[in-house]
């Protein structure tokens, strides 16, 4: 683990701005229906995306949509940390997006269906309040999608 004083001044001064105050207590919401019936997306900040879609950007609040048929194994990882130790990633994608195991879950009848796209941001660049368009636009197109739950994997 990276010290704080071993840091640029820079990266020190970017980290101690997000020393946020707490969100306040979860909200708790009860499923409508059972986990054999949920439609799950997931939805990731590892800055994943395919070889010929545009590469995340350090402060970038965009998003990249993974189409539920496509080849996790084709994406690539544009998340930039001296935090991060991709090596995890590089021997199994479902590390960071856990796509196979949901499949497996899906067709075991433990949850109802996976959603038809996925999305990544890219994670640790901006504040929070810098992905609130982007963000919205997402629960939008899950809406859409007739998504009941997100499974997210914080990187």
């Amino acid at each position: 683990m990276v010290r704080l004083s071993d840091l640029p001044d820079y990266e020190r001064e970017h980290l101690l701005a997000k020393n946020l105050p707490p969100l306040g207590p979860p909200v708790f919401s009860r499923p409508s229906k059972p986990l054999s019936e949920l439609r799950i997306a997931l939805i990731t900040t590892a800055g994943l995306h395919f070889r010929d879609d545009p590469g995340f950007e350090f402060t970038d609040a965009t998003f990249r949509p993974i189409p539920g048929e496509e080849d996790a194994e084709q994406l690539i990882m544009s998340h930039s940390s001296v935090n991060f130790d991709r090596s995890g990633f590089i021997e199994d994608v479902n590390i960071v997006f856990p796509i196979e195991r949901f499949r497996e879950l899906a067709a075991q009848s433990v949850i109802g269906s996976l959603a038809s796209v996925h999305y990544s941001f890219m994670g640790a660049g901006l504040m929070p309040a810098a992905y609130e368009q982007a963000a919205s636009q997402v629960a939008g197109m899950l809406k859409q999608d007739l998504v009941d739950a997100v499974f997210l994997t914080p990187v």
